[in-house]
């Protein structure tokens, strides 16, 4: 029962890992960012065409706050689509404040931390978490 909670931990903690990393390095290319659109932005400018051959998933973002609401992307053999809303069917979801999105992509609050304070949420599968850093790196 140990081991697999630490197991889960360990990889729980490398998932955040990768999403904080990925949206700090989009977000670094013009600055730091201060919305979460900006953010986005930044993803788009970084995306890896060759990282994302043999890639299908769809991650969606639920962020709270005043500059909150909903991000998508999904990621079909090579290239992307990214828009505001909600996408059917997402392979993994965060959940989080506008705020803190921001500062994780600033790399001025770690995923982990965030996550095991509760700040935020992943739903779906880790190994499609993780592939978001290569994508967009």
């Amino acid at each position: 029962m140990m081991k697999e909670r630490m197991r889960f931990c360990l990889t729980t903690v490398t998932v955040l890992l990768a999403v904080s990393l990925s949206a700090g390095n989009a977000a670094s290319n013009e600055g730091d960012a201060s919305t979460p659109q900006q953010v986005f932005d930044g993803m788009r400018e970084s995306f890896k065409a060759d990282k994302a051959k043999g890639v299908h998933a769809r991650y969606q973002w639920e962020l709270s706050g005043t500059q909150g609401g909903e991000w998508w992307i999904d990621v079909n053999d090579g290239t992307f689509k990214m828009g505001k809303g909600k996408i059917d069917n997402p392979s993994v979801t965060f959940i989080t404040s506008d705020k803190d999105w921001v500062a994780m992509s600033n790399g001025k609050l770690k995923g982990t931390w965030a996550y095991m304070t509760g700040r935020l949420k992943v739903r779906g599968p880790q190994s499609i978490a993780r592939k978001l850093d290569e994508i967009f790196p």
